[in-house]
């Protein structure tokens, strides 16, 4: 199976997950929105109801995208996986999808753990990389090595994305010891893996200026209909700065300025999503193409874990805790 091919048999948790984040953004909004009308029209204190709605929508915002994330990514995860090393799909991928997670993490807590321990790993190889920079070159080696851990923090969920995968792969030995394999494949084949990088970056750039463009000019038509809602917003909000300080940006003193931003506030939320659940498997699929054929072409052995003990806290933890 090609890569489109297998996008397209996987869309299905693209679509499902699409609808999850929306939901969620339609959950805080609210939740924000109720939050400063009942609050305005019963203390006149909108802003405090605002604050207070926010912090009950995100909290119902993570749980549901919690789940999701187990259900959904996780799930295309492991049916594009399965794609690549076995050359098909079920016809119910979806419900083969949910399957397979379910089988290899057999509760949320298990599978956000393993994940949690994989971003982890992939962190402390930025870090470490970044004071190498610095202890060759000094300032300006620090310098370099930021650039190149602030790129790998850009594309560190890709190479989450892929280990997880290789857990997948690896169904036939425990999930700690596919993750330390996992992590040892991006460090011993990262110019390999990186040679992606550039278009994970061009789509994303690409994506932005029409998605985001797109949602913000609908946001902003929507939201130009309550002038008086942003009004009251703009004047409480220069109240409580000019109570605890002298200094606020004027461009938050004029209504009009606060539904521009607001609005841009939306077309970026909307096009992260977009991208996240449409445009970035399409690009996984790719990646993870790589990163599995570079591990089955050499699978990682007991020797090859200590490339990463000193690196890595977390991976020499984990390490140890398979003897």
């Amino acid at each position: 199976m090609d890569n489109k091919e297998i996008y397209k048999r996987t869309l299905g948790f693209s679509c499902r997950a699409f609808f999850a984040e929306v939901l969620s953004l339609l959950i805080l909004g609210g939740c924000a929105a109720l939050g400063f009308l009942v609050a305005e029209r019963t203390f006149n204190k909108g802003l405090i109801g605002l604050a207070v709605g926010c912090v009950v929508g995100l909290i119902l915002l993570v749980i549901v995208l919690r789940y999701m994330s187990y259900e959904y990514k996780a799930a295309q995860i492991a049916m594009m996986t399965k794609a690549i090393t076995e050359g098909e799909l079920p016809d119910d991928v979806i419900g083969e999808g949910k399957k397979t997670v379910k089988e290899r993490f057999t509760t949320v807590a298990a599978f956000f753990l393993a994940t949690g321990l994989i971003k982890g790993i992939f962190n402390e190889i930025g870090n470490a990389i970044e004071s190498l920079g610095r202890s060759v070159g000094g300032d300006k080696g620090g310098t370099v090595g930021s650039v190149i851990s602030t790129v790998l923090q850009t594309v560190v969920n890709y190479l989450c994305d892929c280990c997880l995968g290789w857990v997948f792969y690896r169904k036939d030995v425990k999930a700690a010891r596919a993750t330390c394999e996992g992590a040892v494949l991006y460090f011993r084949h990262g110019k390999t893996l990186l040679r992606n990088m550039g278009r994970v970056f061009g789509i994303g750039l690409a994506s932005l200026i029409p998605i985001g463009g797109a949602f913000f000019g609908i946001a902003y038509l929507i939201m130009s209909r309550f002038p008086a809602a942003f009004a009251t917003l703009t004047n409480e909000i220069g109240e409580a700065v000019a109570r605890n300080s002298a200094y606020l940006n004027p461009f938050f003193t004029n209504p009009a300025n606060m539904t521009l931003a607001c609005a841009a506030l939306v077309g970026a939320i909307m096009w992260a999503i977009i991208h996240s659940v449409f445009v970035r498997p399409f690009v996984l699929v790719g990646v993870l193409r790589n990163y599995l054929v570079s591990g089955m072409e050499e699978l990682p052995t007991e020797d090859s874990f200590a490339l990463l003990d000193g690196k890595s806290k977390k991976f020499r933890k984990l390490h140890a805790e398979l003897a």
